[in-house]
């Protein structure tokens, strides 16, 4: 059973899920965002990173795993959300865990099937499996999405060395 984090990186909103694996069974815990205040750039990734901390702090997450940097629209908003998603990196390593990363197109491949899935599709199956009685916001969903995918990548990889479980940090 491993609780993982997910992190949906953005230099003004920064999504965050938290849910439990166990086997192929998700469970939701927890998600939200962290929404930076105006600013210095360098107070706003201040922010991401306390913010980060606490939830790490909070929920003891077992596994992390973060968005990779897409090309966004232009340069200037691509380095930005590079140094949101360091700040998110560091607050976790400072916590000991090892951040996996994935793709924007892995997550949507995992979670929904193809990697062309646009948000409220993303949203709508992050509802589903994780059987919410309403869908989160966007960004949370996002960060859900992040770690529902490495959940995944995870059971696959336990599956391809012929382990069925984790059970207290032992393999089974």
């Amino acid at each position: 059973m491993s609780v993982i984090l997910g992190i949906d990186p953005g230099s003004r909103i920064t999504g965050f899920g938290v849910i439990r694996m166990s086997g192929k069974r998700m469970e939701y815990i927890a998600s939200g965002c962290v929404r930076v205040k105006e600013g210095l750039l360098a107070d706003r990734l201040n922010q991401i990173f306390d913010c980060i901390s606490q939830v790490v702090q909070e929920y003891k997450p077992d596994e992390a795993a973060i968005e990779q940097v897409f090309m966004a629209k232009n340069a200037d908003s691509a380095l930005k959300l590079g140094q949101a998603r360091g700040a998110a990196i560091v607050a976790m390593t400072q916590h000991a865990l090892v951040v996996a990363e994935y793709s924007a197109r892995q997550i949507k491949q995992s979670v929904v099937g193809t990697g062309a899935a646009d948000k409220s599709q993303v949203q709508h199956m992050v509802t589903s499996l994780l059987e919410l009685s309403a869908s989160p916001q966007a960004d949370a969903a996002d960060g859900l999405a992040v770690a529902i995918c490495h959940g995944h990548s995870l059971q696959s990889t336990l599956s391809q060395i012929g382990v069925n479980k984790i059970v207290r940090g032992r393999l089974r």
